[in-house]
């Protein structure tokens, strides 16, 4: 089986959710904070294309930064891209990766199909 990599926030009840369900199956992820350990553009891009979804899915609109910025789900990939490197509060969590393949954990068991 490949790296498995969990974008976490702790204080998010899906992330502890998504965490959880992994452990059950007994997947053990590298957890990364990534309000801490921020991803740059480059590697959303290669997040992005794994989960084959446009930048507007992984952006969290009702973040009141989001608003702040002036973004929308029409803003340019180029924006939303940029932005979520910069702000990573903006990057809808839990995103889980495993070798080519990523999912988003909304809802948790989203991410078994990675299995």
């Amino acid at each position: 089986m490949a790296d498995i990599v969990i974008w976490h926030n702790p204080r998010c009840s899906k992330s502890r959710q998504t965490l959880a369900l992994l452990g059950e199956r007994g997947l053990a992820p590298q957890v990364r904070l990534y309000l801490r350990d921020a991803p740059g553009e480059a590697e959303i891009r290669a997040v992005l294309q794994a989960l084959g979804r446009p930048a507007r899915d992984l952006v969290r609109h009702r973040e009141p930064l989001s608003g702040e910025l002036g973004l929308t789900p029409d803003s340019s990939e180029d924006s939303l891209i940029a932005a979520m490197a910069a702000h990573p509060v903006l990057i809808e969590r839990p995103v889980v990766i495993a070798g080519p393949r990523a999912a988003l954990g909304r809802p948790p068991e989203a991410v078994l199909a990675l299995f």
